[in-house]
């Protein structure tokens, strides 16, 4: 059987929505093949194990969440400050909780590393690379904070997320505002 990228993308974006709503536990090749409603043994045909099926929905995210080269270079050419971070932020956030079944997914398997080797070997390197990523492009545009004002960003957004994607402790206030404290806060 040809394998096309189109039909991969499919399957993995089919994959995303079946972690997101029955966890790890019910990612199987077959739900997967029932949620695209395609032939049984599709999914399969693409990857192979569960660590391949595993490894490309990891890719799959990368994919769905990176912003496009258009959105770099708007931020590239922009004059550096805590208000450009801060739509840096938002930005993030914006992708995050506009692809929720991605994101649940990608939460999915950052729990699910906890039991499997194998999950977080191939989360580290993705979530290294995202890191590393996002200090080089601070560092390049001239933005405020360092390594560590970075780490505690990933540190904060993911709560926030977290908290605004399942039961919020705060439903009241707005993420922007939640947004603008953390800028405020972190980098003095």
């Amino acid at each position: 059987m040809a394998k096309n990228d189109e039909r991969r993308r499919m399957i993995a974006d089919a994959g995303l929505g079946v972690l997101a709503h029955h966890g790890a536990r019910g990612l199987t090749h077959r739900a997967i093949d029932q949620a695209a409603s395609l032939p049984n043994g599709t999914t399969s045909n693409y990857f192979r194990s569960r660590t391949a099926l595993v490894e490309g929905l990891v890719d799959r995210i990368g994919e769905r969440l990176t912003p496009t080269a258009r959105e770099i270079e708007q931020r590239n050419a922009a004059t550096p400050s805590p208000a450009l971070f801060a739509d840096y932020i938002r930005d993030i956030v914006r992708r995050l909780t506009s692809e929720s079944d991605v994101t649940l997914a990608l939460f999915e398997l950052r729990l699910e590393s906890n039991r499997r080797p194998d999950v977080a070997a191939l989360l580290s390197a993705w979530q290294r690379a995202g890191f590393e990523a996002d200090v080089a492009f601070n560092a390049a545009a001239g933005l405020p904070g360092g390594r560590r004002e970075i780490a505690l960003f990933h540190y904060a957004i993911d709560g926030l997320i977290l908290d605004r994607l399942t039961t919020s402790i705060d439903p009241d206030t707005s993420t922007d505002d939640v947004i603008d404290d953390l800028v405020a806060g972190l980098l003095r």
